[in-house]
């Protein structure tokens, strides 16, 4: 089932086109990201989805609902954590989630929904006393106190350390897992191919591909890399003769083994079988970041 669907979106600010021609689909229950560099039009194709941008073309709807005509409606099934969001730092943690459950006829307890996010020890604290990731946890929180049926999570990550980006990634898959689709913004290429069972890669305002990961880096051709510095010498042929290897390349002492299928293996044995030992053997597989650049002509990040 569709929960959301967005068709030729297009808006222009005076200086630039942020979002040209933008459709993309997203099914009940699953996470689907929108990935793509910064000024790339992400933020703003999800504020038309949240109703807080009117497109100058284009159709929005949202479980049936048009964002721009039913704004109760949409509010009622639509959780938002924009990037652009901010609280005063001197309200309280739960004044902040009482404030929000205030705006629902039928809000989620509030009480519990802290828990859930690990912030039940933090509930009298100053927002502006809290921690990079305990903020986004509260956004998180914030978003969910409505009960939604879609949350839109913008630029979630950004700025936190690892292990609380790593913290506030289980967090978003336990949210879907409590039946929440989720839309996820991200330039963060690991934090895509973690989370996300599809991906819209967006790219000067416009989607240049829509697949699962997997699927867009099968678009690639699925290239693996192996570096490694081997123990002696050897000739390019001897691994190009091989059908799974596509390049060899030299970088000083470092050789690189680019191919597909079961390229590792059949390297390696084709090394040992002329006593010769890869050191500091580092096997590399294709990214999105390889997607992206395969499909614009420019790195993700």
């Amino acid at each position: 089932m569709k929960i959301i669907e967005v068709r030729n979106l297009h808006k222009r600010y005076p200086d630039h086109v942020a979002v040209d021609d933008v459709s993309f689909e997203v099914s009940d229950g699953e996470i689907f990201g929108i990935l793509g560099p910064n000024g790339a039009g992400k933020t703003t194709s999800v504020e038309c989805v949240a109703g807080l941008r009117t497109p100058d073309r284009g159709t929005v709807r949202v479980t049936g609902i048009d964002p721009q005509q039913d704004r109760d409606a949409l509010r009622r099934v639509l959780g938002t954590q924009l990037q652009s969001a901010a609280l005063p730092d001197k309200i309280k943690v739960w004044e902040a989630m009482d404030l929000y459950a205030s705006f629902y006829p039928d809000p989620a307890d509030w009480s519990e929904l802290l828990e859930r996010v690990g912030l039940g020890d933090k509930r009298g604290t100053h927002f502006g006393k809290l921690s990079g990731g305990q903020r986004q946890r509260l956004s998180v929180a914030l978003a969910l106190v409505g009960r939604p049926r879609v949350a839109v999570l913008d630029e979630l990550t950004t700025g936190l350390d690892p292990q609380a980006r790593r913290d506030t990634w289980e967090l978003i898959e336990q949210v879907r897992d409590s039946g929440v689709t989720i839309v996820l913004v991200t330039h963060f290429m690991e934090e895509a191919e973690r989370l996300c069972d599809r991906v819209a890669l967006i790219d000067a305002g416009r989607v240049v591909a829509t697949d699962s990961p997997a699927g867009l880096i099968a678009q690639v051709g699925g290239a693996q890399r192996l570096r490694f510095r081997p123990t002696g010498p050897f000739s390019d042929d001897l691994l190009l003769a091989l059908p799974e290897v596509t390049e060899v390349a030299r970088s000083g002492q470092q050789v690189v083994v680019t191919g597909t299928g079961d390229l590792a293996s059949v390297v390696m044995l084709t090394l040992a079988n002329h006593q010769i030992v890869p050191g500091d053997l580092r096997i590399e597989q294709a990214t999105l970041d390889d997607a992206f650049l395969a499909l614009t002509g420019r790195k993700l990040s």
